[in-house]
C-alpha cells in the first residue's frame, strides 16, 4: 500500500491466495525476500531485485539429511520465520528450530551447525503454538555484525558474538510460569525481541509471560510488564530505534484464548523503560473484538505506526499510537506488517 495524495491504496498484489510467513528488505538495496507457508507445497522463498515490484522464485534452506529434531525425527522445513542481513550475508530462522546463512545471497544456504548442535536443543527446545521450536526473531547488533541475539520459541534467546561459531544462553531474569522450574537456563518462550539503535545496550522482548527488558546486553532481564497485567501476554513489540525508553505493545489475552484482551484492541506505550504504561484507544475498537496481532504484523517508522490482525484489519496511526484509523478490514489474515519509506 501507498500513501498517495492522503489516502492510503493497495499498489501492488503479489502471491494471490497464498499465506506469507515473511518479508524481509535489505536496507540500502532494492532487494526484498518473501516466504510463503503453502500447506500442500511447504515453505517457498522469493526474491525481488526491483524494490518488490516483481518475484522470483530462489532457493530455499534445506536440512542436511543426518539432522535429527529428536531421536528417529527427521528434521525437515516447515516454516521460514524469519531474516535479516548485514553486508552480504543473510540469515533466516525457521522451524524447527534451525538457523541458516548464506554468503552468495541465497544461491546456496548452510544450516548453522553449531546452534543445530548446542547441547541444550534435543532436550530443551520445544514447540509452543506450533509443533516444534522456530527461531522468529534475529538481531544483528548495529555496529558488530557478528554480534547476534536469536529468539527461539520455545528456548529462549540466545547470542553469538563470532559471527555464528559459539552461541550462549542468555536468559537470566526471565521466566517461564508454565515449566516446574521457571527459572532454567533454557526453555524460556521469547514472543519477538528488538534491539535499540542508539542504545545497543538495551534488548526488549514480549514474551509468553511478560514484557522484558535488558540494559546489559542480555547478560540479565528485567520484568517490565504493566502492573495491571496488561501485556503479561501477546505477541507484538515495536521500539523506538532512538530512545531507548519508548516501546509499543499490543496486549492479547492468553495462550489458550488468543484474542485481544478483555476484547478491547488496545496499544499500551511506555516512556519510561516500562516503569509505567498508558493504553492508547482512540479508534480501535473496545468491545467483543477477536483479532490478534501477531509478532511481525506490527511496525513503526518515525512517528507512523501500523499493524495487521488475524482477522484482516489494518490499522494506522500517525501520531504514535495516540489515535488510529483503520486502512482496511477486508484483508486475509495479516501475518507481517513492515513500513518502507520512499
Amino acid at each position: 500500500m501507498e500513501n498517495q495524495g492522503g489516502r492510503w491504496i493497495i499498489v501492488h498484489r503479489h502471491f494471490l491466495g497464498l499465506p506469507v510467513s515473511m518479508i524481509h528488505r535489505e536496507l540500502g538495496s532494492d532487494s526484498w525476500w518473501v516466504a510463503l507457508s503453502i500447506k500442500h507445497w511447504g515453505p517457498k522463498l522469493y526474491r525481488s531485485d526491483d524494490g518488490g515490484n516483481s518475484f522470483h522464485e530462489v532457493n530455499c534452506p534445506k536440512y542436511p539429511e543426518s539432522a535429527i529434531v529428536k531421536k528417529d525425527k527427521p528434521a525437515t522445513l516447515k516454516l521460514i520465520w524469519s531474516m535479516s542481513s548485514s553486508n552480504s550475508r543473510l540469515w533466516i530462522g525457521t522451524e524447527p528450530g534451525g538457523l541458516f546463512t548464506s554468503n552468495d545471497q541465497g544461491e546456496n544456504w548452510t544450516l548453522v551447525d553449531s546452534l543445530w548442535n548446542h547441547p541444550s536443543r534435543l532436550e530443551h527446545w520445544f514447540g509452543g503454538g506450533r509443533n516444534d521450536a522456530g527461531i522468529h526473531s534475529i538481531c544483528i547488533h548495529p555496529t558488530e555484525e557478528d554480534h547476534i541475539y536469536i529468539g527461539v520459541s520455545c528456548a529462549g534467546v540466545f547470542e553469538t558474538r563470532d559471527g555464528g561459531l559459539t552461541w550462549t544462553p542468555k536468559n537470566v531474569g526471565l521466566r517461564a510460569d508454565y515449566l516446574p522450574d521457571p527459572f532454567v537456563e533454557v526453555g524460556h518462550d521469547p514472543h519477538s525481541m528488538a534491539i535499540c539503535r542508539s542504545a545497543t545496550n538495551v534488548i526488549w522482548q514480549q514474551n509468553h509471560c511478560g514484557v522484558f527488558r535488558s540494559i546489559d546486553n542480555g547478560e540479565t532481564w528485567k520484568d517490565v510488564t504493566s502492573a495491571d497485567n496488561y501485556g503479561r501476554y501477546g505477541f507484538a513489540l515495536s521500539i523506538d530505534p532512538a530512545n531507548p525508553l519508548r516501546a509499543w505493545i499490543i496486549p492479547a489475552e492468553s495462550d489458550e484464548k488468543r484474542i485481544a484482551k478483555d476484547g478491547n484492541l488496545v496499544v499500551c506505550y511506555t516512556e519510561d523503560g516500562g516503569e509505567s504504561w498508558r493504553q492508547f484507544k482512540q479508534g480501535l475498537p473496545q468491545q467483543d473484538c477477536f483479532d490478534l496481532v501477531f509478532r511481525h504484523a506490527f511496525d513503526r517508522s518515525d512517528t507512523i505506526l501500523v499493524f495487521g490482525t488475524t482477522t484482516g484489519n489494518l490499522y494506522l496511526s500517525e501520531d504514535d499510537g495516540r489515535s488510529w484509523s483503520m486502512l482496511n478490514s477486508n484483508l486475509p489474515p495479516i501475518h507481517v506488517v513492515q513500513i518502507h519509506p520512499l
